[in-house]
């Protein structure tokens, strides 16, 4: 039976959201249900966060997610800039969130490059017949196709 997964990868104040149909053959492509961006509310943090806790756990209860896929913090070489301070907080809200409705698992993008076939993560997100073989259903705009990788990636493992 099919499970429903979503991938989540956070950037800046900005969440991907790409929700797919996972099914049992990890052969058989991935079903895109949605493919969405979230961008956190304006004004104080801490009521912009709750809001974005709220509209995590609303969506994956009201679509009856099993698994999550969150795209875990790089290493940075240097000096850590405040929008990978800003990320990392967001990353930790939806984290958070998505504990409290599902399973979830963290994948970096040095991991999947390391385990998952032959190729870096990087080449896997230009190549587009892979994600013509991967993917079927709604469209997936080529920005969300890291979101979607995080997800083919954790049903392999």
């Amino acid at each position: 039976m099919p499970e429903r997964y979503v991938g989540f990868v956070v950037v800046g104040e900005v969440v991907t959201v790409v929700d797919a149909e996972v099914p049992e053959d990890t052969d058989d492509p991935v079903t895109i249900i949605a493919d969405d961006t979230w961008k956190l509310q304006k004004g104080d943090r801490a009521e912009a966060y709750d809001v974005m806790y709220r509209r995590c756990t609303n969506y994956l209860k009201e679509n009856g997610v099993a698994r999550v896929v969150v795209k875990a913090s790089a290493l940075t070489m240097g000096s850590t800039k405040l929008s990978h301070m800003t990320s990392a907080e967001l990353r930790g809200v939806v984290i958070a969130a998505a504990a409290s409705v599902a399973s979830v698992r963290t994948m970096s993008k040095a991991l999947i490059s390391r385990t998952y076939g032959n190729r870096k993560m990087d080449e896997y997100l230009q190549d587009d017949d892979f994600w013509d073989e991967q993917t079927t259903g709604g469209s997936l705009r080529k920005n969300s196709r890291e979101a979607a990788m995080i997800v083919i990636a954790a049903r392999n493992g």
